[in-house]
């Protein structure tokens, strides 16, 4: 009988060499990434196909095979929490001296470096944000602003200088720019002059400071530039459709002419031009470089076949339009799906925003009933203003969120607390398993295994801790080795080194997110919100190219599903309020009877039969105008005796109370006092006839609708 150590009991040697268990587990195509170590390769990759496996993948086996040196290796992103991403996969990996860095972290630490020799003095101080001074521009200059048009300008002012724009030559190139803040375009160049005043009376440099004074010693000094050259010999960049004129330019002189770049990219997902991101450097790879290798990564492993067909449709009912040819992206990335089949989407449409805010709490509640998990969910919109409702929602329902885009999480009070625990522990380190030293240490904070049953802030609080607790039980899994345990002390550097880069752990809540910031995540169950004509596309998206981008912006919304889509929209903004809203044309020909390029007037077509005509509400004993919402929707004035049936409004609260104690949400959540005094006067004899009536949506219709009957019926 022959001896077969997986069924012995022992340790079971990986006899594969590094190079081979590094190429393990990747398709064809992401092999062929990984195996392209020299000369130019430009790698088109589709949302959910594994991008930053193939290219981590590539830099380990590139580093194994000694090919390359793993000090002259750079690779840049775009932001902290992707760099920190990279980092961790290719120490997993074995090459954790390789830099990953973004952009403005490799010019500064070379400009830190640099400025000395090739300047003199000290580095001047880094502004963090622009708002102060740009203030102070504007009050030099007398012009009017306030808090919005400051934040306004900055953008413009960003764009300006990523752009390479100076002052002088901003008025040249910003003729379809608008107004930003308000002002015309002398006035904006007038306020950019003032801010470099400001920040050189003051020996300040912004962000883009950094960029444009490393470009500029890059250009100027050829000791510099060489001695850069002579460190990196090797570069990787990410989200490569997302490049500026400014970071293309420093790219190109940090290779000197040469050609040692990996690229990766998908113009599909360009959704950054206003900050002066250009898919083009991506296009013209190849015409730049005639020898690239070009690979096509369209494996979708993240999402179900369901949403990859939607997101593949999105971009298929793509009509070209009046765009010119400089502003045609290629021709998008058909994504296949590798995963099993999934549910199909739903479409939601609601009354009000009210109505939708509360309908999406609902079904995250019946999600999470249901196991999914609350971090597993997002909830994403077109502006941060739209966030409100739904965190009013959430709260409601007793459902704990985070608001990305909100206060960071390693600058929240209780982290800082939990820190120093931690950091004051690992002095007297002993031999107590991580996860429950760091919870015994967590506790004196105010932690407990079970989440609070309140919101707010002890909620946050508490979503806080938990995460760095389920840090802590994470690593001590994947860091640990036979030959070492991951400790406490290995675990305060881990979550000093995160806070460094911004790189958050996860917090157990829903996320609420606008869709530009939730560019890279996933979610189990995304939810898009407020998917109406003047949100999706924005009102201010007046022109093909700016339509395009905001179809671009609700795929990378799809695309960060992996199993459940929610699309939904109002009829109107207020509870009562004229429906006038249309659902966005970027749904057709995704909602079920609707086609693509379908007129405006028929993108109705998967609305109730009976909406009410818009034109002014009257009451309907006395026929005056109403003038409220609780007017309109109970039909009369408050001075007109009810026509309603008492007993049955009274049944109906009855009912209402049931519903809204079983599901546990507020009363209000299953239908408002004013919907079911119209339901009652109305007394409607089919689902029709009850959809008509506001306050009365799809999903309350479907939800509701027949036991509703039921009691007008026999009331």
């Amino acid at each position: 009988m022959s001896f077969d150590p997986q069924q012995s009991g022992l340790p079971v040697m990986d006899e594969r060499t590094a190079e081979e268990r590094i190429l393990a587990g990747l398709d064809d195509e992401q092999r062929t990434v990984a195996t392209t170590l020299n000369g130019p390769l430009c790698v088109l990759a589709g949302a959910g196909t594994g991008k930053t496996r193939a290219i981590t993948h590539r830099i380990a086996y590139g580093v194994h095979t000694g090919v390359y040196n793993p000090n002259r290796l750079l690779a840049v992103t775009f932001t902290a929490r992707a760099a920190a991403e990279m980092r961790t996969r290719l120490r997993d990996l074995g090459v954790g001296t390789v830099q990953a860095r973004t952009f403005h972290a490799a010019a500064l630490r070379q400009l830190q470096y640099f400025w000395p020799h090739a300047v003199g003095g000290q580095l001047p101080g880094l502004l963090d944000y622009k708002a102060q001074i740009i203030a102070e521009a504007a009050r030099r200059l007398r012009l009017p602003t306030d808090r919005a048009a400051i934040r306004d300008l900055a953008a413009e002012i960003e764009w300006a200088k990523v752009s390479m724009l100076t002052p002088e030559t901003y008025l040249l190139k910003a003729e379809d720019r608008g107004e930003p803040g308000g002002l015309d375009k002398v006035a904006v160049g007038r306020l950019f002059q003032a801010y470099e005043d400001v920040k050189a009376d003051r020996n300040l440099i912004d962000f883009e400071d950094v960029l444009l004074i490393t470009v500029g010693i890059l250009q100027e000094d050829p000791r510099v530039a060489a001695t850069v050259r002579d460190q990196y010999r090797h570069f990787v960049v990410d989200e490569y459709q997302d490049v500026s004129p400014l970071q293309q330019r420093m790219l190109d002189l940090w290779l000197g002419g040469r050609d040692e770049l990996c690229v990766v990219g998908d113009a599909s997902q360009t959704i950054y031009s206003f900050t002066g991101a250009t898919p083009r450097h991506l296009l013209d790879f190849p015409k730049r470089f005639p020898e690239a290798n070009v690979v096509k990564l369209v494996r979708d492993y993240r999402s179900t076949p369901q949403v990859v067909g939607l997101a593949n449709s999105l971009l298929g009912n793509r009509r070209s339009g009046g765009l010119t040819a400089d502003a045609l992206w290629s021709k998008p990335l058909e994504l296949v799906a590798q995963r099993p089949t999934g549910p199909s989407a739903e479409f939601l449409e609601c009354s009000d925003d009210e109505a939708e805010a509360a309908a999406v709490a609902t079904r995250i509640k019946a999600l999470i009933g249901n196991g999914t998990k609350a971090s597993e969910i997002a909830v994403l919109f077109r502006t941060n203003g739209q966030s409100e409702a739904y965190e009013q929602a959430l709260t409601a329902t007793n459902i704990g969120y985070q608001l990305r885009g909100g206060e960071r999480f390693f600058a929240r009070k209780e982290v800082r607390d939990a820190m120093l625990q931690l950091r004051a522990a690992s002095r007297a380190a002993d031999d107590e398993p991580l996860g429950q030293l760091v919870r015994a240490v967590l506790h004196n904070l105010g932690y407990q295994e079970w989440a609070p049953k309140t919101g707010g802030a002890v909620r946050e609080r508490w979503e806080s801790l938990s995460a760095i607790v389920a840090l802590a039980d994470e690593l001590a899994v994947s860091r640990s080795t036979p030959e070492h345990t991951f400790t406490i002390i290995d675990f305060v550097a881990e979550l000093q080194d995160r806070a460094t880069a911004q790189h958050a752990p996860t917090v157990q809540g829903v996320t609420l997110a606008s869709l530009h910031s939730a560019k890279g995540l996933e979610w189990d169950a995304v939810f898009l919100v407020g998917l109406s004509e003047g949100l999706m596309p924005i009102s201010f998206a007046d022109t093909p190219e700016t339509v395009d981008e905001e179809r671009r912006l609700l795929y990378v919304g799809i695309t960060r599903a992996r199993e459940f889509l929610n699309f939904s929209w109002s009829t109107a903004r207020t509870p009562g309020g004229r429906a006038n809203r249309r659902p966005s044309r970027f749904l057709d020909g995704l909602r079920p009877n609707t086609s693509a390029g379908a007129p405006a007037e028929a993108r109705l077509s998967g609305a109730r039969k009976s909406r009410k005509p818009v034109g002014p509400s009257v009451c309907r004993v006395c026929r005056k105008i109403l003038n409220t919402g609780a007017e309109r929707k109970v039909g009369r004035c408050p001075d007109c005796p009810p026509g309603y049936d008492e007993a049955v409004f009274e049944q109906l609260r009855e009912w209402r109370l049931g519903e809204s104690t079983s599901a546990s949400v507020p009363a209000f959540v299953v239908f408002t006092d004013a919907t079911l005094m119209a339901i009652a006067e109305a007394a409607p004899q089919d689902l029709d006839e009850l959809a008509a009536l506001p306050g009365v949506g799809p999903s309350k219709l479907e939800r509701y609708g027949e036991a509703v009957l039921d009691i007008v019926a026999n009331g």
